[in-house]
């Protein structure tokens, strides 16, 4: 039964309407940028944009789990996040090896938020585990609803990544989760830009939902992009909407923010920069990430893979030197470790670089990867720079995902699936050695 207190909150999660849009109209006048091109010199024919999806809230019971992700939460544990409508609703997850029958139970902690006229719903995050790696679970939210299922990450070689940036709400969206369904992954990357809310608060609602068939089974690692900030001046700061709904693993690696952290699994270290919150050496970026390096041990991890939103090596007229400041002052830090890959969304096209360092090509150098090609709704960067820079080894405009498969501790096998008519087409792939195995990680 809805208690009186869940019921108006869910009320206040529908009540979403014309008085919020005229709010939120000015700031959609001075802040929207869509991103438009004529031609990117490519030969491929794109397909024609497609329509934003239409995916709104309506729990059939105010109490019942919504919007359920999970991400890695330190070693052999597992975040669970859910969105309820009544507030009475408890923080706990039921869970175990078998259908229906849970063996293992924890509590958590929740949290909600207001955004002008919007109210968010009981937002809980519960941190499950120990659990064994590579083993499927079933588990339950709340103490009612339907059962879900998560499968752990393997803790050794081989592994296999799922990545994408720049997602949105789109038909094209639609198609590039289908293909990720269809593929065989443990751990989905996602290099920023989410829901593209951009102040409309109930799209996060509808966000969670589109992504739930899929987040709600394997972990999203994410990064915060420039569609995350929903700043307004003098009311409200930025990335409210974000760290509330996707909390990772920050707390676990020693970050004081959500908006950069980082975490392991199965042989390979993954930081996941912010390219939104200070990063000169004299912020706490910077030396958390100067930190983090040195606790990097490439017997145990010896694949290092850092992600940021905006792309440092970027052929396309679309944000272009935007990373130049990030990479002046970090560079040379992740150069020093032997980071093997260096993942971007924010241009919505896809660039795969060679080795490169400090402008041209090295050996010892980071590979660079723009992946901003999701399906948002501002469509495709076609316009490339001719000639190609001699370190632009791949580019296209087109949406699609990647694909990381870590073989083991010297090889990995790097692929890119164009969305080409609803269609995955491997558009793009390369046998890679890691820096570890070839002299040039220190």
């Amino acid at each position: 039964m809805e208690t009186k207190e869940g019921k108006k909150l869910e009320e206040r999660q529908m009540g979403r309407g014309v008085t919020e849009a005229a709010i939120l109209f000015f700031f959609f006048l001075c802040l929207s940028s869509p991103v438009t091109g004529d031609g990117s010199g490519e030969d491929y024919v794109r397909p024609l944009p497609r329509q934003t999806l239409s995916l709104p809230w309506r729990p059939k019971r105010s109490s019942d789990p919504q919007q359920v992700h999970i991400s890695l939460a330190g070693v052999e544990h597992m975040r669970i996040t859910w969105i309820t409508g009544d507030a009475s609703s408890p923080s706990i997850v039921e869970y175990g090896t078998s259908p229906g029958m849970y063996t293992s139970s924890s509590h958590g902690e929740w949290t909600s938020y207001k955004y002008l006229l919007y109210s968010s719903g009981k937002i809980n995050h519960v941190v499950i585990g120990p659990l064994r790696s590579n083993t499927v679970y079933f588990y339950r939210c709340g103490g009612q609803g339907p059962e879900f299922q998560l499968k752990t990450p393997p803790s050794q070689f081989p592994i296999a990544f799922a990545i994408v940036g720049d997602l949105g709400q789109t038909g094209w969206t639609q198609s590039t989760l289908e293909h990720i369904n269809q593929c065989k992954y443990d751990v989905h990357l996602l290099p920023g830009d989410l829901s593209y809310a951009d102040y409309q608060q109930h799209l996060w609602d509808s966000f969670g939902a589109l992504v739930q068939p899929l987040a709600s089974t394997r972990p999203w690692m994410v990064t915060e992009g420039n569609h995350e900030k929903e700043r307004i001046l003098f009311f409200k700061s930025g990335f409210q909407a974000y760290n509330a709904r996707w909390k990772m693993p920050y707390e676990e690696s020693g970050s004081t923010s959500n908006l950069y952290y980082s975490f392991e699994v199965a042989g390979v270290h993954i930081i996941m920069l912010g390219s939104y919150t200070d990063y000169d050496d004299n912020s706490d970026q910077y030396a958390w990430l100067k930190d983090d390096l040195t606790r990097v041990d490439r017997e145990r991890t010896p694949w290092l893979i850092v992600l940021s939103h905006v792309p440092w090596y970027n052929s396309n007229s679309a944000h272009q030197g935007e990373g130049k400041s990030m990479m002046a002052a970090m560079e040379s830090l992740l150069y020093a470790a032997g980071v093997d890959i260096f993942i971007a969304g924010h241009v919505h096209a896809y660039e795969r670089t060679t080795r490169v360092h400090n402008g041209g090509f090295d050996p010892c150098g980071l590979m660079h990867i723009t992946i901003g090609d999701g399906g948002n709704r501002e469509g495709l960067a076609q316009r490339f720079y001719n000639p190609k820079p001699e370190w632009s080894v791949f580019r296209e405009a087109s949406f699609g995902h990647g694909e990381l498969k870590i073989v083991n501790s010297t090889h990995a096998f790097w692929s890119w699936h164009r969305n080409d008519d609803d269609e995955s087409v491997k558009s793009d792939e390369v046998w890679i050695n890691s820096l570890a195995s070839i002299g040039c990680a220190r």
